[in-house]
């Protein structure tokens, strides 16, 4: 290994200490959604899943769960809205803690992309906005079908989903995790809400840049109310155009969240790099988080399309705090001791991200040998 390669490993195995958790490298489980959660409930299969990713000092964000009843876009996500999801969370999250890792859970709504047969009573899915998706979604992974037109929240409706995270936050913390992230990208309910291509409201929900971000920033100050700023984190997605949800300035957008946020003094924000042109594929671009790294006050974390040289790099040029890898991390359960060893990586399979198995495609991708 060349003394290249060596500063390299120090860039992105170095601690970091983010608030009060002491990180042994900076290298982080990005949010997936794995679809093996039967009947919104994690599972016990999720116990190795977590802790075949986890190392001492090493933090992993939780799959995206419902807040509540409403929140559900997919099959088999988890919730942490009733008793029984808040209890099957906790040997998942004790598992974790044994190993010695730090772990958030991400709290999410799906808003309008959903469909009826997700919602309480096959009503309507709930969005800022009464326009439904015009791509067409896959319910059960193989039958294509349309997005149903989804139902516009009012405003004293708008106050109950803040509350909900609220809640959904306090769940979190039963349920034994060290904090929560709140899940505004991608398109879902956060997102559709700050993205003018979506949010067609005149009230005090739409119309400027503010009253777009109003909803997203009293989740923020909600949560943090009710479980400290320390123990919360935020996604965002500004320049991504998932779900049909685009916005004519991400830029500022962005930037505008990034400021906003620091009023808060939330733990860390979480960007989702311009290059992610959908969730498989992935172009090089400038450096277009800068200006929202520069602006944050806390710990910042990217994500989006990540390997081992320009995860380094991005550390190295003090593009960002931490890097969150997802496909890699999902294939390679010990990416950490790769990356120490410039190892070979286990290529990921497509076919079994979102498959129900509860071994194939999820916890069968084989260590190192030396990991035995």
């Amino acid at each position: 290994m060349t003394t290249e390669d060596e500063t390299e490993m120090i860039l992105l195995l170095n601690p970091f200490k983010i608030g009060s958790f002491s990180l042994s490298h900076r290298i982080v489980l990005a949010p997936m959604s794995r679809l093996r959660s039967y009947n919104f409930v994690a599972q016990p299969h999720a116990i190795l899943y977590y802790s075949q990713r986890t190392t001492r000092g090493g933090f992993l964000i939780g799959e995206a769960a419902g807040i509540s009843e409403t929140a559900q876009g997919y099959p088999n996500t988890p919730g942490i809205w009733t008793k029984e999801q808040v209890e099957a969370w906790k040997p998942i999250v004790h598992a974790v803690h044994e190993k010695g890792g730090i772990f958030f859970c991400q709290l999410w709504h799906a808003g309008r992309a959903s469909d009826y047969c997700f919602q309480p009573n096959g009503q309507p899915p709930i969005s800022c906005t009464d326009k439904p998706i015009q791509a067409k979604t896959h319910i059960d992974g193989t039958t294509e079908a349309a997005f149903p037109a989804p139902r516009r929240l009012t405003i004293h409706e708008i106050k109950q989903v803040v509350n909900d995270f609220r809640k959904a936050a306090g769940n979190a913390m039963e349920a034994g995790f060290d904090g929560v992230e709140i899940h505004g990208a991608n398109g879902y309910l956060i997102d559709q809400f700050l993205k003018d291509q979506v949010n067609d409201r005149t009230d005090e929900y739409g119309g400027s840049l503010e009253n777009r971000c109003r909803f997203p920033l009293e989740v923020v100050k909600e949560v943090a109310d009710e479980i400290g700023a320390y123990r919360v984190g935020v996604r965002l997605s500004p320049f991504a155009d998932y779900n049909d949800s685009g916005d004519s300035n991400p830029e500022a957008l962005g930037l505008y969240m990034a400021e906003s946020l620091n009023k808060y003094r939330i733990l860390y924000c979480h960007m989702i790099e311009p290059r992610m042109i959908t969730q498989f594929e992935s172009q090089k671009t400038k450096d277009s988080l800068l200006p929202m790294r520069k602006a944050f006050k806390g710990t910042f974390i990217v994500a989006g399309g990540y390997n081992r040289e320009d995860g380094n790099e991005v550390v190295a040029r003090d593009g960002a705090d931490l890097v969150a890898f997802g496909r890699l991390f999902l294939a390679n359960p010990d990416l950490p001791r790769r990356f120490e060893l410039n190892a070979a990586l286990n290529k990921y399979d497509r076919n079994t991200f979102y498959t129900h198995d509860p071994v194939v495609g999820y916890t069968d991708y084989p260590l190192l040998e030396t990991d035995n």
